[in-house]
């Protein structure tokens, strides 16, 4: 079934005479009013009317409503049998309509249509979509897409997806890294070799085309949908989780310079007594000891080196870095708006920054090298 699906309305001469009463005299609920203005436009035996009826468009502009209230109008009058106060007044049939009956053959039928692949030009199946198909397919009654949602609803839900980060299994290589930094995660705290680890994500600088409106009572704030591109920038984040503290920095580009800086400064501004950083990191080509190689003299690129102890997070493992999180938590709590300048970037990074560290907020990871060699042993090869 359409949703605009036309469907004819013909008054007699006594219920035009009825409905063209109650729209102008006497006080009358609003809704039965405006229902009897929409049967009156969708009236096709209409004196002098010599064309046919007008579109749904042209009938709720006429009548001042919206065009889905035409429709149900239609529809409420189609389904009392041209009842027309029962049309005015919403009351509903003494037998309420049967259901088509779905049975398991349907039911099994109508999942394998939603798990199938939708059609060109579709991202996914939707229950309109899945109802205008379903009326293709033979030996299946007619389901409209309420009913094919309540089908599905133990089941499956095609119009909504997940995204997530899905390891290869029985794979001894991301079984060894994975173990590697749960190890990591269970030392415990020693100031002479703190484990810090470390993410970037790049950031769009955006500003608003035109300025929002504030916020008032019984108002929420407004933005235009329209905004100003400003340039792209990459977020470098550095978080000890047993010492509670992050550092948080933007940068106009992500190169093997800029990692490097960054290391140097974790090295001698932030961690300046530490004798080794174990850092855990994800596998990007930047975060590696030949980027201080190809910034610094040979020299001073080996005494940073000396004091990094590297572990990388196996591919498609990036949910065991703790500074995912902490990039998940500041998008949240402080990027989630436009923000066009990387100074102001900067500056509203160091904010949160601030009032984290203030918190001694602490991470306290609970999966161990145990726990994962039962919950998920189907990522290790079998011996």
């Amino acid at each position: 079934m359409s949703r605009t699906k036309s469907r004819p309305v013909a008054l007699s001469p006594a219920e035009r005479q009825l409905l063209t009463a109650l729209t102008r005299t006497g006080s009358h609920p609003a809704q039965q009013v405006r229902r009897a203005r929409i049967l009156l436009e969708l009236d096709e035996n209409s004196p002098g009317r010599h064309g046919p009826v007008p579109a749904q468009t042209v009938v709720a502009e006429r009548a001042g409503v919206a065009v889905d209230t035409v429709v149900k109008v239609s529809k409420a009058y189609a389904d009392r049998g041209g009842d027309v106060v029962a049309t005015i007044t919403r009351k509903k049939r003494a037998t309420p309509p049967v259901e088509p009956t779905v049975t398991g053959e349907v039911e099994a039928r109508l999942i394998a249509l939603a798990c199938s692949a939708p059609p060109e030009g579709k991202d996914r199946w939707s229950l309109r979509l899945l109802e205008k198909h379903v009326a293709l397919i033979e030996d299946i009654p007619d389901l409209d897409h309420s009913t094919i949602g309540r089908v599905l609803k133990t089941e499956l839900r095609p119009h909504l997806k997940q995204c997530w980060t899905i390891p290869p299994h029985a794979n001894g290589e991301f079984a060894a890294r994975m173990e590697d930094v749960l190890d990591i995660y269970a030392t415990p705290f020693d100031p002479d070799r703190p484990v810090v680890c470390m993410d970037e994500k790049p950031y769009q600088l955006l500003a608003h085309a035109r300025d929002p409106i504030p916020a008032a009572p019984g108002r929420d704030r407004k933005e235009d949908s329209e905004y100003v591109r400003c340039g792209t920038c990459s977020i470098f984040v550095w978080v000890e989780p047993l010492a509670g503290w992050r550092h948080v920095d933007a940068q106009s580009r992500r190169t093997m310079l800029d990692w490097a800086h960054q290391v140097e400064r974790l090295l001698t501004v932030d961690y300046p007594d530490a004798g080794k950083v174990v850092l855990v990191m994800d596998n990007l080509n930047t975060h590696t000891i030949g980027s201080l190689y190809e910034t610094f003299a040979p020299a001073k690129a080996h005494a940073l080196a000396q004091r990094l102890e590297i572990h990388h997070t196996p591919k498609h493992g990036s949910w065991l870095n703790i500074a995912e999180i902490e990039l998940s938590a500041l998008t949240r709590q402080c990027l989630d708006r436009r923000i066009d300048d990387l100074d102001v970037l900067n500056h509203e990074l160091a904010a949160w920054q601030a009032s984290t560290n203030a918190d001694q907020r602490q991470v306290n990871w609970h999966f161990t090298t145990s726990d994962a060699r039962t919950k998920l042993r189907h990522l290790y090869p079998e011996y």
